[in-house]
């Protein structure tokens, strides 16, 4: 069925004829002749549009162009992430940290999760980079020297590229 507008009017066998008055996410508020106001899910086949309004009203947003709004910000924000490998031969493999204190235990870390964690660091210093690039208030000298910083993070991080499955996942800090 396609996206019923605000408006539409439309028929069904239970409750009547009735008024589409909210188009939302997953479902329309409908309010019916002999059942009020009901909220039917977008699946529900017993609706028969009666009457479309001509024009699709200003405001109103399709499920499509929703998901595509939301894409575009999380992709803005890096808030999806990109599917980085661990490197073949770490999988399955731990990690096990022995302090030099033999008498306390040793801590055994599956290395996806310690992956994941890099991953995820690497993750938002490219968002803090993203916001240092956009702040309306810095100077661009300022910039460069938290940019200069970051890189300098970055090189310091370089030590887990051998966990990385493809060297464009790498960390690169300051070129000579």
């Amino acid at each position: 069925m396609e996206e019923l507008a605000v408006g539409t009017r439309v028929d069904h066998p239970r409750y009547g004829e009735g008024i589409v008055s909210k188009n939302k996410i997953t479902s329309y508020e409908i309010f019916f002749e002999r059942g009020g106001k009901m909220e039917i899910t977008k699946r529900n086949e017993d609706l028969e549009v009666i009457e479309a309004p001509e024009e699709k009203p200003k405001n109103s947003l399709t499920l499509n162009e929703v998901e595509k709004v939301l894409r575009f910000v999380l992709e803005e924000q890096s808030a999806l992430q990109e599917i980085v490998p661990l490197g073949e031969k770490w999988m399955g493999g731990n990690m096990l940290l022995q302090p030099a204190n033999l008498s306390l235990k040793p801590k055994e870390i599956p290395i996806e999760n310690f992956f994941h964690k890099i991953v995820m660091l690497r993750d938002r210093l490219r968002v803090l980079e993203q916001n240092i690039n956009s702040h309306p208030v810095l100077t661009d000298e300022e910039k460069v020297n938290m940019q200069q910083y970051i890189t300098r993070i970055y090189g310091s991080l370089t030590t887990f590229n051998i966990l990385f499955a493809d060297k464009d996942h790498y960390f690169v800090g300051a070129k000579s």
